[in-house]
């Protein structure tokens, strides 16, 4: 019978700066780490593509771009100007500053224009949080719901809690728990040590306070 062959391998060492190769006796032997790249303070939110603003407003533009256009060639070719042209430029030129449609129209074209002026200003993706940076080439992000589920499913590990409720925002977690057999202070004390250690644990960029309300449940009937 073969006796077994030896596994056991020799991993690969990373040598310090300075250190002297065992062949040569030289300072440069060995292998050197790349120095790492500096590391953003803060994770910044995450910037929605828009891609439901930008294509209605590309297409209510292209239509309307299109009409005018359309009309401004048939009129250059000798042909009558549409009838709604005419009629536009009609009530534009008659119509006064006060009437009432006008204030009716300013105030759609107002709120639509800081509607999108808002949309490109913000960044959204609201239910998206920011995870603290620990790779200059990676952006890392927690869905709300499953933050506020680590930190509900933590809260139902400490004794003395019957139900748990928690909802995560971008600065605070709100969290309403249930207590039933031991004492509120003590319950309290328990589940706010525990969902600090959680929240710490959750890796966010920015990390949430923690507001807490523990009560008894309602009686019944």
């Amino acid at each position: 019978m073969s006796e077994p062959q030896d596994t056991t391998r020799r991993l690969p060492v990373l040598e310090k700066e300075g250190a002297l190769d065992p062949a040569t006796g030289r300072g440069d032997g060995g292998a050197h780490a790349a120095p790492s790249e500096a590391l953003p303070a803060r994770a910044h939110r995450f910037w929605s593509a828009r891609r439901v603003p930008a294509g209605i407003v590309a297409v209510v533009l292209f239509v309307v771009a299109g009409a005018f256009l359309y009309d401004i060639a048939a009129v250059r070719a000798d042909r009558d100007a549409l009838s709604w042209r005419r009629t536009l430029a009609r009530e534009l030129a008659e119509r006064p500053l006060d009437d009432i449609w006008v204030r009716v129209g300013a105030g759609v074209a107002a709120a639509l224009g800081l509607w999108l002026l808002l949309l490109a200003l913000t960044p959204g993706l609201r239910s998206l949080l920011p995870m603290r940076p620990v790779h200059p080439d990676v952006r890392a992000g927690l869905d709300r719901d499953a933050a506020a589920q680590v930190l509900r499913d933590r809260a139902m590990e400490v004794a003395g809690v019957q139900s748990a409720r928690v909802r995560v925002h971008r600065r605070k977690a709100d969290v309403r728990a249930l207590a039933h057999f031991r004492e509120l202070d003590d319950v309290r004390g328990d589940l706010d040590t525990a969902l600090t250690e959680a929240v710490a644990g959750l890796g966010l960029s920015r990390t949430p306070a923690l507001s807490m309300r523990v009560r008894r449940p309602g009686k019944k009937g």
